[in-house]
């Protein structure tokens, strides 16, 4: 397992190298059905799952780490037809059963795929590999930075040295949403650090939100899990990455 094969790693050069000149995929000694990985796309910094169906059709999913029930567009709901459930197909041995709300997506996508599929289990993030990893047993916390939450997937930023709650949002494509307050500016260059990186000066967003949310430009810097069922987060910073 990916994790287990850096527990006895050292950290720097030697982490970097065979983080680097690994050609194998995460978590590749896991035993079918406990772990499942599928390929996903950032199309205009969202993240699309790409090897995944619904109902046996293809489309353009989004993955929604923050929602709490998924979504189908009207549109493609009308396709697949009325039905008690719908199924995500992972792969071809595995699918997940999920009750999704009908909405107009306005061809942003034809379903988001939200925290409600995963049950009590866990997804990892890996954007440089572009895989989404199911996780029937839960976090790997091996070298990961761990937050607890108890609504929406959460992790503490600091901005500006100050220490703030944000919501782990894969359907948002920017770096911070911030609460905008009495703030009149759109967007603003504040100082971010994020489970022990310095990020350096981040260009954010301001916007009518009561708690920050955390885009993919800043989660692709690292390899994220969240565990839905234990009610956690793991960062782990990808040296992969550049900063």
């Amino acid at each position: 397992m990916y994790w287990k094969s850096l527990r006895h790693a050292t950290y720097g050069l030697a982490l970097l190298f065979a983080v680097a000149c690994s050609s194998r995929l995460p978590w590749h000694d896991e035993p079918v059905g406990r772990e499942v990985n599928m390929a996903f796309v950032l199309r205009d910094n969202l993240l699309y799952l790409r090897s995944a169906t619904v109902d046996g059709r293809p489309g353009r999913f989004l993955f929604g780490s923050a929602n709490p029930q998924s979504v189908l567009d009207a549109h493609f709901a009308q396709a697949v037809g009325a039905r008690p459930f719908h199924s995500l197909q992972l792969n071809e041995r595995e699918s997940l059963r999920f009750t999704p709300a009908v909405l107009d997506l306005r061809g942003v996508a034809d379903a988001i795929i939200g925290a409600d599929v995963w049950g009590a289990h866990a997804v990892t993030i890996d954007y440089r590999a572009g895989l989404l990893t199911f996780q029937r047993e839960g976090i790997h916390p091996d070298l990961m930075n761990v937050y607890s939450f108890r609504d929406a997937p959460s992790i503490n930023v600091a901005v500006d040295g100050r220490l703030l709650p944000a919501i782990v949002d894969t359907s948002s494509p920017d770096t911070l949403v911030l609460p905008r307050a009495a703030a009149p500016s759109e967007r603003r260059t504040v100082r971010v650090q994020i489970a022990g990186a310095d990020l350096g000066e981040v260009s954010v967003r301001l916007a009518e939100v009561a708690t920050a949310r955390i885009g993919n430009r800043l989660l692709s810097k690292f390899l994220v899990t969240i565990d839905y069922g234990q009610r956690e987060v793991g960062l782990w910073r990808d040296p992969r990455t550049g900063l």
